[in-house]
């Protein structure tokens, strides 16, 4: 209660009795051009369009001699020359612990149909991550509820990794799983460029009242403007910083940063900005390093963000512009392959091509060493899989192989295991596959030479 007083104190202490006020000048496809603004807007600054209908939100993109170039939040249908736009100031959220268990749009407004009051301070939607130098080393390993994560590809506190997939491969199921299963006392949420029937179902279905109860998601739906799809994940980190700052451990998931890389690049484009990489302009790398470094490890007394960005890669692409960018800036990779979803098994992680650079001081040198020999027997199996299925192996040729075809049905089933009881007991399992298996750590390393042969 002392928080919303304290909100809704500062929420009138920042209210603006007078605005500056301009006229349409021009409508330039989806650009409007504003006459009478230039010295009192900012680029980036929320600007409100006046028609007798109602009225257009919008933000300052560009700022020429006496015009301003706005990008409405809608299409420009009915905006006739003279129309008066005011200048609103740049946008700032207000975070509350009262947002727990809600659904709210990029600009901090709900979404669930309930009231929503502000918090006491008002945060930039764009701002620095800690200092580098100040910043803790990454914490200790989380559980999950996932086998894989629990055990070969550990996810710690503050880590910031990738899902990389392509379309229907499991990839929002996959984190509505991360969300109920890690560790952490928040889970913030961005849902960019999702169908409204997903939001309600990820919301009533997957994570249910159970998961909301700790949770704070924010969507911003296919439909919306891309000004408001490209704030949306930046609206999240926000949030996800309130409690941080607190000292709390928030889970950050973003799903997806493609999405938010689409989204820019309309926006860029309309502000004049030429297109590079593969039609991204060049500010698109900018924007994602920078919201990837958010998050992370904290300073001092504040808490830790561990964040989970998931990127649709077209046709498995791990090159393109957007999936290469965050690669290089993560603590680890998941990749999700489609071959493996066809098949049946889910999550459809591909080990092989996956990693957690937590390794391996998230893992003692016994677990290390069960990383190791599974990541050996798992690579031994799909370096001859086109020959196994062809029948031309015969047992005995080659004893890494053998064990490999023994272990392989248990560790593929491993990989799907969702009911991992922690990392000790998930960790239990694995050896107890290898011991099956009659798989020892000697047998599994081979010598230099007779990898050279």
């Amino acid at each position: 209660m002392e928080e919303d007083i304290a909100g809704l104190k500062a929420r009138i202490s920042q209210m603006q009795p007078v605005r500056a006020v301009g006229r349409v000048q021009a409508v330039d496809g989806t650009t409007i051009w504003v006459r009478g603004l230039s010295d009192d807007a900012c680029i980036g600054d929320r600007l409100r369009l006046i028609q007798p209908e109602g009225e257009l939100g919008g933000e300052v993109l560009r700022i020429r001699d006496d015009l301003i170039a706005m990008l409405p939040d809608e299409p420009a249908d009915g905006v006739s020359k003279g129309d008066r736009v005011a200048v609103l100031g740049a946008p700032t959220l207000a975070p509350c612990n009262s947002w727990i268990g809600r659904v709210i749009d990029a600009y901090g407004r709900p979404l669930d149909g309930a009231p929503l009051g502000p918090g006491p301070r008002r945060r930039p939607f764009r701002a620095s991550p800690p200092p580098a130098a100040a910043r803790r080393s990454l914490g200790g390993r989380l559980s999950t509820g996932l086998a894989i994560f629990d055990t070969l590809l550990p996810i710690v506190k503050g880590q910031r990794i990738g899902l990389f997939a392509g379309s229907g491969v499991g990839k929002s199921m996959l984190l509505a799983q991360l969300a109920q299963g890690v560790e952490a006392d928040i889970v913030v949420l961005a849902l960019v460029g999702e169908r409204g029937r997903e939001v309600l179902d990820f919301v009533t279905n997957v994570l249910g009242p159970e998961g909301m109860a700790r949770s704070v998601v924010v969507a911003a739906t296919s439909d919306r403007s891309p000004l408001e799809r490209r704030r949306c994940p930046l609206a999240a980190m926000t949030i996800a910083e309130h409690f941080r700052d607190q000292g709390a451990h928030v889970l950050y998931l973003a799903d997806s940063i493609t999405r938010f890389a689409e989204a820019h690049r309309e926006v860029a484009i309309a502000s004049g900005e030429l297109p590079a990489l593969r039609g991204h302009p060049p500010s698109v790398a900018h924007q994602i390093m920078r919201l990837a470094e958010r998050a992370g490890t904290g300073v001092g007394d504040a808490g830790d963000i561990t964040a989970i960005f998931s990127v649709l890669v077209a046709g498995s692409d791990m090159d393109e512009p957007v999936a290469d960018i965050l690669r290089g800036v993560l603590d680890g990779h998941v990749v999700m392959d489609r071959q493996i979803a066809e098949r049946g098994r889910f999550p459809a992680i591909d080990l092989l091509r996956s990693v957690s650079r937590s390794l391996p001081g998230a893992a003692s040198p016994p677990e290390n060493d069960l990383i190791q020999q599974v990541r050996q027997l798992l690579g031994a199996y799909a370096r001859s899989e086109t020959m196994l299925r062809a029948g031309l192996y015969r047992d005995g040729e080659d004893p890494v192989l053998d064990q490999a075809i023994r272990a392989w049905p248990d560790l593929d089933g491993f990989l799907a295991d969702a009911s991992a009881n922690g990392p000790e007991q998930a960790f239990q399992k694995l050896q107890l596959i290898l011991r099956r298996a009659n798989v020892t750590p000697q047998q599994t390393r081979r010598p230099v030479t007779a990898l050279t042969k």
